[in-house]
């Protein structure tokens, strides 16, 4: 088990050893998973550009605000491990 120390502005540094198993490099994203009372994070790889294709359109002219809720509850599924 690896300990990070919080700072004042609440950061924390991941551990070069995690880093390095993840493959997370400086500029890279990681997005942080509340599971109750553990927090998990996850290496945020590709582009949007990934989920080209994703949505399909249902009707023309296309609504696009319910495409960005389809789109957002894509990428939350994606990122989380559960689609």
């Amino acid at each position: 088990m690896l300990a990070s120390t919080v700072t004042r502005k609440g950061q924390i540094t991941i551990p070069k050893e995690i880093r390095d198993r993840l493959g997370v490099r400086e500029g890279g994203k990681v997005v942080l998973v509340l599971r109750g009372d553990e927090v998990v994070l996850k290496v945020i790889r590709g582009a949007i550009l990934d989920l080209r294709g994703s949505i399909k359109a249902k009707a023309h002219p296309e609504d696009f605000e319910a495409v960005r809720k389809s789109v957002k509850r894509a990428v939350s599924k994606r990122i989380s491990g559960n689609g």
